[in-house]
């Protein structure tokens, strides 16, 4: 499973990063966490308002800043 943070850098990016972390982390998965900050790479995914969540190459969340447990069901029903 392949988890991505779409983001510049702002603050709520940086929040749902930690907040994703903590969620692989409480779940035990073996995920690989990465950081996309390239707004090329941010576009591909059509968002137009930062931070956003992609699972596995499909978009789940933007604009907002998930909380861990909003994260943890996200990954629950992409497993």
């Amino acid at each position: 499973m392949t988890i991505q943070v779409l983001g510049t850098g702002c603050a709520k990016c940086k929040a749902l990063e930690a907040n994703a972390e903590k969620a692989i982390r409480e779940l035990g998965l073996d995920a690989k966490l990465e950081k996309v900050t390239d707004l090329k790479e941010i576009m591909k995914f059509q968002v137009m308002s930062t931070p956003g969540l992609v699972i596995d190459g499909q978009l789940k969340a933007s604009g907002r800043v998930l909380s861990a447990e909003e994260i943890k069901q996200i990954l629950t029903k992409a497993e």
